[in-house]
C-alpha cells in the first residue's frame, strides 16, 4: 500500500513538473514571436590628430665600413634637415641599419650564367616620424626630395593618418546608433498598431573607419581602419530587440 501511494505521489510530482516546463517552452516561444529586431546605424566625419611618417635612404661600398660611415652621413644630415624644418627631435626615431652583402653574375658570349662574384655591401635605414602636427608632416613629407640634392639616396613612403580618441568616438557613436534603433522600433510598433515593450537583448555591430565618399573601399565582417587618408568617415551599428505591449 505504501509503495502504491509512493509511486503516486512520484507520478503527481512528474505531471506537475512536466506542465511548469511546457509551460515555460511556451511562453518563451510565444514571446520571442512578439519581438521587433532593429539595427541603428550612426556615422562621423572627422580629422586625423595624428600622422606617422616615415622614409628610408642606402649607401654601397665594397667595404662595409665604407658603408657603414656614409649611411651615418646621411642619417646626421637627415636629423638636421627634418629639425630645420620644425620637427621636435624627441619625435625622430631611426631603425636599425640593414646590410645586405650585393653580388652580380658573369656571362659567357652566349649569355649563359657562368660565374657570381661579390660586388659590395648594400646598407638601408628607415627614419620616421610620429607628429601632431599633421600638416606640417604632410608638407615635410612632399618636400623631402630636396635631399636628394644633398647627395642622399631618399625613398618618401605615403604618410598614415590615426586618431588618438578613437575609444571615446566609438562610446559616443555606439550611443546614437542604439538610439537611432529605438527611434526606428518605435515607429514600427506604433505603425503595427502597438507599443515598444521593454529591450530583450542588445549587441554591438561592426566598427569601420574608411576614407568620405570612398565607394570603392572595401567594407569587412570584421572591420575596416583606413590609415591612407587624413579626412576619415566612422560609422557602427547597433542591435536591439524589444518586446512588444
Amino acid at each position: 500500500m505504501i509503495r502504491y501511494w509512493i509511486s503516486a505521489l512520484i507520478f503527481s510530482v512528474a505531471i506537475v513538473i512536466a506542465a511548469v516546463v511546457l509551460g515555460n517552452t511556451w511562453r518563451k516561444t510565444h514571446e520571442t514571436k512578439k519581438m521587433i529586431k532593429v539595427v541603428g546605424l550612426a556615422e562621423k566625419e572627422f580629422a586625423s590628430d595624428l600622422v606617422v611618417w616615415s622614409g628610408s635612404y642606402t649607401r654601397r661600398s665594397m667595404t662595409v665600413q665604407e658603408a657603414y660611415a656614409a649611411l651615418k652621413k646621411d642619417a646626421e644630415s637627415i636629423r638636421q634637415y627634418l629639425v630645420a624644418k620644425g620637427v621636435d627631435p624627441k619625435q625622430i626615431t631611426f631603425s636599425a641599419v640593414n646590410s645586405n652583402k650585393e653580388y652580380r653574375g658573369v656571362f659567357n658570349d652566349k649569355g649563359v650564367q657562368v660565374d657570381r662574384v661579390f660586388d659590395g655591401y648594400f646598407l638601408s635605414q628607415t627614419v620616421t616620424i610620429e607628429s601632431n602636427a599633421v600638416d606640417k608632416i604632410e608638407l615635410i613629407a612632399r618636400e623631402v626630395t630636396e635631399l636628394l640634392n644633398m647627395g642622399i639616396e631618399f625613398e618618401s613612403y605615403a604618410p598614415r593618418y590615426y586618431y588618438t580618441k578613437l575609444a571615446q568616438l566609438k562610446v559616443d557613436m555606439l550611443a546614437a546608433a542604439a538610439t537611432d534603433a529605438r527611434k526606428r522600433a518605435e515607429t514600427i510598433a506604433e505603425n503595427a498598431g502597438g507599443g515598444l515593450g521593454g529591450l530583450r537583448n542588445a549587441a554591438m555591430g561592426v566598427f569601420q573607419i574608411t576614407a568620405p565618399f570612398s565607394e570603392d573601399e572595401e567594407f569587412s565582417y570584421g572591420g575596416t581602419f583606413n590609415t591612407s587618408s587624413k579626412q576619415k568617415k566612422a560609422s557602427i551599428t547597433a542591435r536591439l530587440e524589444f518586446g512588444i505591449d
